[in-house]
Parts: structure tokens; C-alpha cells; sequence
């Protein structure tokens, strides 16, 4: 393995760990590469019986893909590079949602974007009180991947479609009750719960040794807001998401329909990535904010993210979902927003200006229909339409 990757059979158990802690655990083509050829050779390998992926530091278990990587071949024109880095990476989120084996991911700390990929897909899916879970590619003028609009399109309600277009940052709770995590373990019970796995002792199963260190993280603020969440978010356009979060942030909503996110103190749904409330702001001041911040955004971005979860609840695989994704990638790899969003918010974002980007009136009616429908480019599984 290269420096980036660690991997380790013992007691049955096959150990990978994302080794790149100074980066978040940032996912390289050939961290990618690295992780598919492991999963791979264990397929069919007698000695491993289960796997567990984690990554290294106590911060995160992966950021997402490697931003620079990426930036660096949608703004040098190597499109092909940039294709060949998702496609690899959506074969391996595939192979980790179909392996024939239990993979028990660890999501401790910051796990977005690719990490997502890795961990979300897992048959055995752990946060803990340091997890921080979140789909943020809005932020940077792209849409969710990595079959991230699979698990937004199945979150209860239209927190999937919140949680998408905000860039919204998920606690432990929040994502068990989005059904992005599986079990709850505290961070310093981790050591035991390998070494439970490594024994398997009574019970054998891991997802019932997983179940014996779970615990209960605490009430969901995200779950507290799906009333007035699923109001204003269930509108058919970005423009109507904007209009109703405005209109609830003014009073004007139907309380009996939206009111009901708040609790008993008024809170709203916690702190979101790009808006970063806290989790005591009033339900209708994390509404006012949630609508400035999608009109800061791409709203090309916006919209086809939009279509792409709501399209994504009708679809029957994950390999479906990450077909659709794909066409969306090949679109957004040529787009000088994708470039300048990704410039302004992590390569230059301390000396970059503020990214304008056009108005939502400025996307052409359709757009979003045809990224999503048509083949530009050869798809993920070449026997695919």
C-alpha cells in the first residue's frame, strides 16, 4: 500500500484505513485505485470474513475527493483525467453498497462528499459524537454525487432536498435519523468495539456486536424541523424553495403546516455548513438564512440538484443513481462556474473576490432535464443506456 492507504488481515478481519490525516483523509484517483484492488482481493479471500474501513486523526474520516486534484484537471482541460477519477470512484461506491461481505465504516469526525461514498454506502454505517456528515458540493457550484442523491432522495420528508441544497452539516443524530448512519458509538468505545469485532464473540453477527456499544445520540434538530422543512422545500422550483423560506421567516406561512419545526424554545434545525447557525437560532431566522444563502449560490448548481434527489427517489439501483450523476459530472467538468466556485471557496478563498454567480431567472427552462438525461460522455457500466 502507498502512503495514503493502510491495509491489515487479522482474526478475520480486514483492516482499511485512509492514512492522508493531514489533507482530512482526501480522497487522490490513486487512494481510489488503492481501495477498489483491496476490495477487490477480499472478495473471494477465506481469511477475511468482515471489513472495516476508517481513516487515520482524530478530525475526520474523509473530507470528500481530492478539491485540488479535481480543480486541477477541470481548469487544465484534462477531461478525460476528471471523468476517469469519477468513474473509478463511483465503481468502487458500488462495489462497497454490493459487497458480499459486512463492511462496518466508521465515520468518525468530518465525513462529506467522497467520504460519503465510501462510508454511506457501507452495510454497517457508525457515527459518533465527533461525526460531522454533509453532501456540501453546492457550495463549489457542483451537485451531490458519489450516489449522495440516492441517500438524499431516501432521507425522510424533504430534509434530503434541504440537506442538498443548503450544504447542510448533519450531528450524529441528525444523520441516523437521515439515514445516512446505522449506529451511534461514543468515539473512545471504537478500541472495543474492534476488538468485539476482532473476537466475535457472542453474538456473532457484527451488526448485533455493532449493537451492543450503540447508544442513543440525543434528539435530532434536523428531525425537530421536518414540519416546516418539508413545507417549504416541497416547492417545484429553487425560486418557490426561496419564496416559501421567506415567507415562513416573515410569518407568513400556514403555521399549522410549518410552525411545528420549532421546539418548545423556538429552536430551528442547528448549524448548517455554509450557513452555520447555531443550534439555538429560532426556527424563522435559520429559514431567513437558509434563503440568503441559496441565492449566493450557483443556481445552475441549485437546480439541477434539485431535479437530480427528486429524480433519484423514483430510481431502482444505486447504480441508477450514480448513472445520472455521472452525466451530470460530464456536464459540470466543462462549466466555468464548477472552476470559479471551486477558486473562490478553497483554492483563493482568502484572497479570491466573493463569486457572483447569475441570477436563478438566467438558467435556461430545461437545463436540468437534459444534464440529467443526456449520454455525453461513456457511462460508469459500459452495458449501461
Amino acid at each position: 500500500m502507498s502512503d495514503h492507504i493502510s491495509a491489515s488481515v487479522a482474526d478475520g478481519v480486514g483492516h482499511l484505513t485512509l492514512e492522508r490525516p493531514q489533507a482530512l483523509n482526501a480522497l487522490s484517483y490513486e487512494m481510489i485505485r488503492e481501495l477498489t484492488a483491496v476490495f477487490d482481493a477480499w472478495r473471494h479471500d477465506p481469511e477475511v470474513s468482515l471489513v472495516v474501513l476508517d481513516g487515520a486523526g482524530e478530525r475526520g474520516f474523509c473530507a470528500g475527493g481530492d478539491i485540488r486534484e479535481l480543480y486541477s484537471y477541470a481548469t487544465g482541460g484534462h477531461v478525460a483525467e476528471a471523468l476517469r477519477f469519477f468513474r473509478t470512484e463511483y465503481r468502487l461506491n458500488a462495489a462497497i453498497a454490493r459487497y458480499p461481505k459486512p463492511v462496518v465504516a466508521i465515520m468518525d469526525g468530518i465525513t462529506m462528499g467522497g467520504g460519503i461514498g465510501l462510508a454511506g454506502h457501507a452495510s454497517i454505517r457508525i457515527v459518533t459524537e465527533r461525526s460531522r456528515v454533509a453532501m456540501p458540493e453546492t457550495r463549489i457550484g457542483f451537485t451531490p454525487d458519489v450516489g449522495g442523491t440516492w441517500l438524499l432522495g431516501r432521507a425522510p420528508g424533504e430534509l434530503g432536498v434541504h440537506l442538498a441544497l443548503n450544504s447542510r452539516t448533519m450531528d450524529a443524530a441528525d444523520a441516523m435519523h437521515a439515514d445516512f448512519a446505522d449506529a451511534f458509538v461514543p468515539s473512545d468505545r471504537i478500541p472495543h468495539l474492534l476488538q468485539a469485532l476482532a473476537e466475535r464473540a457472542d453474538p456473532g453477527t457484527p451488526s448485533e456486536i455493532v449493537m451492543l456499544f450503540d447508544e442513543t445520540p440525543g434528539p435530532s434538530a434536523l428531525a425537530a424541523a421536518r414540519p416546516w422543512v418539508d413545507e417549504c422545500y416541497s416547492a417545484p422550483t429553487v425560486q418557490g424553495v426561496i419564496d416559501r423560506l421567506r415567507a415562513f421567516a416573515d410569518g407568513r406561512a400556514d403555521d399549522d403546516r410549518t410552525a411545528g419545526g420549532a421546539d418548545a424554545a423556538g429552536r430551528g434545525p442547528g448549524d448548517g455548513a455554509g450557513s452555520g447557525h447555531p443550534s439555538d437560532q429560532p426556527a424563522h431566522a435559520y429559514a431567513a438564512a437558509a434563503a440568503d444563502e441559496l441565492e449566493t449560490l450557483s443556481p445552475t448548481a441549485l437546480t439541477i440538484t434539485l431535479e437530480a434527489v427528486r429524480r433519484a427517489r423514483t430510481l431502482p439501483r444505486l447504480e441508477d443513481a450514480l448513472e445520472q450523476e455521472f452525466r451530470a459530472v460530464s456536464w459540470f467538468i466543462g462549466q466555468h462556474d464548477l472552476h470559479e466556485g471551486i477558486r473562490a471557496q478553497v483554492i483563493d478563498k482568502d484572497r479570491s473576490p466573493q463569486w457572483d454567480p447569475p441570477a436563478l431567472a438566467d438558467v435556461p427552462a430545461g437545463l436540468a432535464a437534459r444534464v440529467l438525461e443526456e449520454q455525453l460522455h461513456d457511462p460508469v457500466w459500459p452495458d449501461a443506456g
